[in-house]
């Protein structure tokens, strides 16, 4: 209920001009006024305090901190990531032997840092934890490319379940619901439907019957090179099926709202990606229409059309009357894109190296922060970059926005970048923690896509064990001389 409440309280603070809080006008919403938005005055280092280990990890057990250094220790460790992934790939893992002695393991390391648990229950415990740490909790069922429409129609109950059952735990303790559109649309409409749309982009005569009137999902520089013919019509079955994947999205954005938290869609790879934009931006039409957005898209800032995609649904939004609501984040799909591209013999439609990732990052998110001093935008900041953390902090600060403001929100995945999470939320801003939760067999494939995608993320744990080793020889030195 406190998405509501909150969302309530900015309507209402809205109509108080005395107080100055007036929309910004349509023309000039959606637009920056600086050449880079993420440039700040404010150079003060002492926002985060991240060098008060004691501090920050007050309300951690040492043993908590031991076994946080112990995992990420491992998965810093590149032989032992490919020798995990092959051991958890191949056909040795149909032997129920074999798999009675991996399980353990993994549920002792792994799937214990990284997963919240096999079911609600489990992942509840969790955000508890979480939330006596000062953390938020993002709800997310790894569930995603599914097949047919019975797949899509049990998915749908799952991530409804856990809707549900997010009344029962603590006001506020829950930031968001999130969905992956591939788990409740066959992965094959998305495809086709994407590659429609990209045509349509081309050819701008090219009609689509089933096409709704929403905000633009493509860029001009955006790439389309998945297709090089006019792709068939859809048929009537093909039609069905995509009516099906509104219907179900649409029962979701209700459930949200009538347990008062908002929907987070994530983002997935470029072929299915437009289809995605698609329908969370038919969705976005509907249950947007308030000060502060229900539906939340994602933008990959580490594709060239990053900005240009994003800057056009801000200001699509505004034109329309909307709110909009976005996740940004670097992204997760480099080797898949990359293989793509390679193989249609194209430019790769990522940055060339990991610095225009960051730049690229970081102007997406001081745009954002920008717009939401404007009331109708909200931004979460997806990072495990300190610096861009940082940054991102003093911007709000210069900004004038406050900390809590609930338009603006910081998330990590669970076991990652836990000192940019505590430093933040001590700090007094919103921060979450993304909590996957399922069984294990349900969690290796998650598990796997995430080490074979994004490997980088994985080996970039430095800070997080530079810090954890600090506070603990701390808190040993402390006992033997008390």
């Amino acid at each position: 209920m406190a998405w509501r409440k909150v969302r309530e309280s900015v309507q209402l603070s809205s109509l108080c001009k005395g107080l100055g809080l007036t929309r910004t006008p349509v023309h000039a919403r959606g637009v920056t006024t600086k050449a880079d938005p993420f440039t700040t005055n404010n150079t003060s280092d002492d926002i985060l305090q991240v060098n008060n280990g004691e501090q920050l990890f007050s309300k951690l057990t040492s043993k908590e901190l031991l076994k946080t250094l112990l995992n990420l220790q491992l998965v810093a460790y590149e032989p032992v990531v490919d020798l995990s992934i092959k051991i958890l790939t191949s056909s040795w893992m149909k032997s129920p032997l074999f798999r009675a002695a991996v399980v353990p393991v993994l549920d002792k390391t792994a799937y214990s840092h990284f997963c919240a648990g096999e079911n609600v229950e489990a992942a509840s415990r969790t955000l508890a934890r979480m939330w006596e740490l000062g953390l938020r909790g993002v709800m997310t069922y790894g569930l995603e490319d599914a097949t047919d429409s019975d797949s899509c129609d049990q998915n749908l109950e799952k991530f409804l379940q856990v809707v549900r059952q997010t009344s029962q735990l603590p006001p506020e303790s829950v930031s968001m619901a999130c969905v992956k559109i591939s788990a409740i649309c066959p992965i094959q409409i998305l495809e086709r439907v994407s590659n429609l749309l990209r045509w349509q982009h081309v050819k701008k005569d090219h009609k689509l019957p089933w096409k709704q009137d929403a905000i633009p999902v493509l860029a001009e520089s955006s790439p389309t090179y998945h297709v090089q013919s006019p792709p068939e019509p859809l048929s009537e079955v093909e039609e069905s099926h995509l009516a099906h994947a509104h219907n179900r999205l649409a029962k979701l954005c209700q459930a949200c709202e009538s347990e008062g938290i908002p929907l987070l869609v994530d983002a997935e790879y470029s072929v299915v990606q437009p289809a995605i934009d698609y329908i969370i931006n038919v969705a976005a039409s509907e249950f947007n229409r308030g000060r502060l957005p229900l539906v939340y898209a994602t933008i990959q800032t580490y594709l060239k059309d990053s900005f240009p995609r994003l800057s056009l649904a801000v200001k699509s939004s505004h034109h329309r009357g909307l709110s909009y609501g976005v996740k940004v984040v670097r992204g997760a799909y480099i080797s898949r894109e990359n293989a793509l591209a390679a193989a249609l013999r194209v430019p790769s439609p990522i940055h060339s190296d990991i610095g225009a990732t960051h730049r690229c990052y970081n102007f997406c998110a001081g745009y954002m922060l920008e717009q939401a001093s404007s009331e109708d935008v909200s931004v979460v900041l997806a990072t495990h970059n300190m610096e861009s953390g940082r940054a991102a902090a003093a911007k709000v600060q210069e900004l004038g926005l406050s900390r809590g403001n609930p338009r603006v929100q910081f998330a990590q995945l669970k076991g990652m970048a836990d000192v940019l999470s505590l430093s933040l939320a001590h700090a007094g801003f919103r921060v979450s923690k993304v909590l996957p939760f399922g069984t294990v067999p349900e969690f290796v494939p998650y598990i796997v896509r995430r080490a074979e995608e994004n490997r980088g993320l994985l080996g970039n744990t430095a800070i997080d064990r530079q810090y954890l080793r600090a506070e603990l020889r701390r808190r040993l030195q402390h006992s033997l001389t008390s």
